[in-house]
């Protein structure tokens, strides 16, 4: 006998309808966790409208009609204008939906008062989204059942992995995830750059650094190695590998990650004393 989809009865409904919105309701329809049919928003560009359509979404006219027909909403708008919506939509905000946030830098007890309730779960997630590989990280409000929570963990289970936390590191979380997608395309610019500057043509050195990185990535996370155990296997004595390493570690490499990990940290804390 089939166990029942908790999903199965619920709707889901998208206050924004931008590209992480849209990462997260093809990730949630691929997954099979649940049905388009069973996801709504709106959105007044032809093109947003048409990206959700295309795989069975159901598009409304009003932000009003995707919040009375859904059960969990996820604000999907930008930071600056949340207030303002979640304000214009609070009579229709009653404390039997579910509200998510994936707003950076918006706190728990703004949206909160705002919202006039604390049925609420924050999320941070980050743009690798778009390819099912997101990391997110959530916590909960203080109405949040546990039930909220492990829905909120699967549907957001959908497009990557999910971490619980207190919401007070999520600056850090920012710094870390939130930010690091762009890190990492840094770093895989300047090992094709480095190919081609060692006389290899440019779309091999880019498709070679592109896999190296995702590759690495798979090794840190499947063998449960240690990174610097994982390091130490490819740095054999006096190798090509240990003398890349001693460079990096004469520019002060790991200091420099670590310092741009604790900016974007900083400046994320002082996007939310806003």
């Amino acid at each position: 006998m089939a166990v029942p989809n908790p999903t199965d009865a619920l709707k889901l409904g998208f206050i924004g309808a931008g590209k992480m919105a849209e990462s997260i309701a093809r990730g949630v329809v691929k997954s099979g966790v649940m049905p388009p049919s069973s996801i709504r928003t709106y959105h007044r560009d032809a093109s947003r409208r048409e990206a959700f359509s295309s795989f069975g979404v159901t598009l409304y006219d009003l932000n009003d009609k995707v919040i009375e027909d859904s059960d969990v909403i996820i604000f999907s708008v930008k930071p600056q204008v949340i207030k303002e919506v979640v304000l214009q939509l609070k009579p229709l905000l009653t404390e039997n939906k579910l509200l998510v946030s994936v707003a950076a830098g918006v706190k728990m007890s703004d949206l909160q008062e705002w919202a006039g309730h604390s049925r609420l779960i924050r999320v941070m997630p980050n743009t690798p989204a778009a390819v099912g590989e997101a990391a997110s990280v959530m916590s909960l409000g203080e109405s949040a059942t546990k039930e909220d929570g492990e829905l909120i963990a699967n549907l957001f289970g959908a497009i990557g992995k999910v971490w619980k936390a207190d919401e007070k590191l999520f600056d850090a979380v920012t710094g870390l995830s939130g930010s690091g997608p762009a890190y990492i395309y840094l770093a895989i610019e300047a090992l094709a750059d480095g190919g081609v500057a060692a006389g290899l043509p440019r779309d091999l050195a880019l498709g070679l650094a592109s896999q190296t990185v995702l590759g690495a990535a798979a090794m840190a996370v499947n063998t449960g190695k240690h990174p610097g155990q994982l390091k130490d296997d490819v740095a054999s004595p006096g190798g090509t590998t240990i003398a890349g390493i001693h460079e990096l570690e004469k520019g002060g490499f790991r200091g420099i990650i670590m310092n741009t990990v604790l900016a974007a940290a900083n400046r994320s804390r002082e996007f939310s004393k806003r």
